[in-house]
């Protein structure tokens, strides 16, 4: 095995057992996680004078995921991102969802994983998370049952594979919700950053987020001015979808994934209830979003990447976070 995995008991929620995972690789990096909405708590990794940090917010205890509304590191879905007017047509038969974000569904409201303690299986040097979405939960059809594996490599990449299945036909869309700043410092936003992602295009959207449809040309993938972004990249299928660096600290984040497409979201709204793991409430700008996925909105869009899973198909995507340095 190149990590070991390794347990210990973090609460306890709606009578059930909450638990933090340790997953170490030779090296002394790690990441920990919980089976508490299937979240990244915290990804350890070194800078180029080798000193370790952590790279992602999240919270030192199990309430500051309780109390969360931001998403921190957490998994999303049954579908993550918007459905215009919580709404959707599948079929011929209209589906009514939850509205929480002004009329439209955001990440499937209460019926979101995020919220929800998943079962678990350690399996060697990966650990799965398991968890079944019920009929109608939400308003979204279909028991919907879903894997979230992760593993932690030798050479540092965090490694995520989604898998689903359903009994009745149904839309899917699974996410990371994480916020890194590769800085690891208490009192540093992530302005400093420097970001690249692997695309030509992105979608058009209005003001509530929602897309019109159409594809736009971006201005070029390196952005520099990383604040009040909240939009979906059309990546380019060969390459690393982003790349974040981090000057200072020398640490580099590549990200791969399936999907076709990235949401940036720089946090502009992110606010914490609980202190995070360096001693203080999160803030606007303290983390930014690379979440790999569909295209918000895919069902009311028919040229987009379709998001059904038929209950005789496999829903199988993936995400990998590799971390290195540079001088």
């Amino acid at each position: 095995m190149s990590s070991s995995i390794s347990r210990k008991s973090w609460g306890n929620f709606k009578n059930k057992d909450i638990y933090l995972f340790k997953i170490e690789n030779k090296t002394g990096a790690f990441v920990e996680l919980t089976n508490y909405g299937a979240t990244v708590v915290s990804i350890v990794v070194p800078d180029k004078n080798n000193g370790l940090g952590n790279v992602i917010l999240g919270f030192p205890e199990l309430q500051g995921y309780l109390e969360d509304i931001c998403y921190v590191g957490s998994t999303v879905g049954r579908f993550a991102n918007r459905i215009a007017r919580a709404s959707f047509n599948l079929d011929g038969i209209d589906y009514q969802l939850e509205a929480n974000s002004n009329g439209n569904s955001n990440h499937s409201a209460s019926a979101g994983v995020n919220s929800k303690v998943f079962d678990y299986i350690v399996d060697d040097d990966r650990l799965i998370f398991k968890i079944l979405s019920k009929d109608g939960e939400g308003g979204f059809p279909g028991n919907l049952t879903l894997e979230v594996c992760y593993q932690w490599t030798s050479d540092n990449a965090l490694l995520i594979t989604y898998t689903a299945i359903t009994d009745r036909k149904t839309i899917v869309n699974v996410t990371n919700h994480c916020y890194f700043n590769l800085s690891a410092i208490a009192d540093r936003n992530f302005l400093n950053h420097r970001l690249k992602i692997n695309a030509k295009s992105m979608l058009e959207s209005a003001a509530d987020y929602i897309p019109t449809g159409r594809l736009v040309r971006t201005n070029g993938s390196e952005l520099n001015d990383l604040k009040g972004i909240n939009t979906c990249y059309v990546l380019d299928k060969n390459g690393a979808a982003a790349t974040l660096v981090d000057p200072e600290s020398g640490r580099v984040l590549d990200v791969y994934t399936s999907y076709p497409g990235l949401m940036l979201y720089t946090g502009d709204y992110l606010e914490s209830r609980c202190n995070g793991h360096l001693g203080e409430p999160y803030k606007p700008l303290d983390g930014i979003c690379l979440e790999c996925q569909f295209y918000p909105d895919s069902p009311n869009h028919p040229s987009f990447p379709s998001t059904i899973l038929k209950p005789d198909h496999l829903y199988q995507e993936s995400i990998t976070y590799k971390f290195s340095t540079q001088t």
